[in-house]
């Protein structure tokens, strides 16, 4: 058992279910509305200092999943327990009372911030909402505060968003969510937007951050050496399921399901003769819908591995600490 797994747990989170109910576009009014099935089974758990990188194509359900884990899509089904606490179900006091220990880093700089607002007013709106008896001035020495630790100059305090650039924009949305001292950022594509060079300053400011304030993150992103670069853990999803989950050594050196085999083949290697000489490992077909997933293991339809049970049989994710599965091809231990 490494180091991590015998420190506290933070998050746990076991057969989460996020469903959505759609009707279709000429569909009538009494046909039963089809079923997205946005987040489907994921279980994990969550440590405290960890980072937790969460990886996978567009529409299999990272953002869901983030959203659901912090309230803002409400799960169907599963468990999300903070610090043992099962949050679903609760009332919003409870939500409320969990968020100042949860807070959340948005994909698009610019959109998450008010306009209207200095940035003065947005870092300080947490506390004006979770302590709204704290002095004015304390108030606003926090904020400065928290403006030097992100690498803002305390005089722009009065300044609006649209004055900044994007990955300035980051970094006030960083520091609204870290004014409370948390114990967990969730990163919900939050270098997506930005250069190249900037992503790499958000990335390093991050980590500089959760040194400094013992954070645990959730970092979602496209960019696989961005996730690579920042997590102890990876989560590899695909149509709403958890389909790998390990150390980032395992997951990046050693990926055992054919989905994150073919994610790590389009890793760029900053070798150029390594780099010309590697196989691509191309997935056919498209991605299925999620209103109509397949049946059985949910990858098999693009599975250069798949055989008749995979569309019998859901395969469970499997393994230990360091490195889990979801496959009925292959052996986790």
């Amino acid at each position: 058992m490494s180091e991590l797994a015998e420190k506290k747990v933070l998050l746990e989170i076991d057969d989460l279910k996020v469903h959505f109910a759609i009707k279709e576009g000429r569909q009538w009014f009494w046909q039963p509305p089809k079923t997205l099935k946005a987040v489907d089974g994921v279980s994990l758990r969550l440590y405290a200092g960890e980072t937790l990188g969460v990886v996978g194509e567009s529409g299999c359900g990272k953002s869901t999943l983030a959203r659901a884990i912090i309230g803002l899509a409400k799960a169907t089904a599963g468990r999300v327990a903070w610090l043992g606490r099962d949050l679903l179900g609760q009332n919003e006091d409870a939500w409320r009372q969990a968020r100042n220990d949860m807070q959340m880093i948005f994909q698009d700089p610019l959109a998450s911030l008010n306009p209207r607002m200095t940035i003065g007013e947005i870092i300080a709106e947490p506390l004006r909402t979770y302590h709204p008896k704290m002095p004015r001035q304390e108030v606003k020495e926090r904020v400065r505060n928290m403006m030097i630790k992100v690498g803002l100059l305390p005089n722009l305090i009065n300044r609006y968003p649209h004055e900044f650039s994007g990955g300035q924009c980051q970094r006030i949305g960083i520091a609204r969510a870290l004014i409370l001292e948390p114990k967990l950022i969730i990163c919900d594509e939050p270098v997506s937007a930005l250069d190249v060079s900037i992503q790499a300053q958000v990335v390093n400011l991050l980590q500089k951050l959760q040194r400094e304030m013992g954070l645990a993150l959730i970092f979602i992103a496209h960019d696989l050496a961005v996730v690579k670069h920042i997590s102890d853990r990876v989560l590899v999803m695909y149509l709403g399921h958890a389909v790998e989950l390990g150390t980032y050594d395992e997951v990046y050196h050693n990926p055992l399901h054919p989905y994150t085999r073919a994610l790590m083949s389009a890793v760029p290697i900053p070798d150029p003769d390594r780099e010309k000489n590697k196989v691509i490992q191309l997935l056919e077909g498209e991605l299925p819908s999620p209103i109509n997933p397949p049946s059985g293991c949910v990858f098999r339809t693009r599975c250069p591995m798949a055989g008749e049970e995979c569309a019998k049989t859901a395969p469970l994710l499997e393994g230990n600490f360091r490195h889990a599965v979801s496959c009925l091809k292959v052996d986790p231990l």
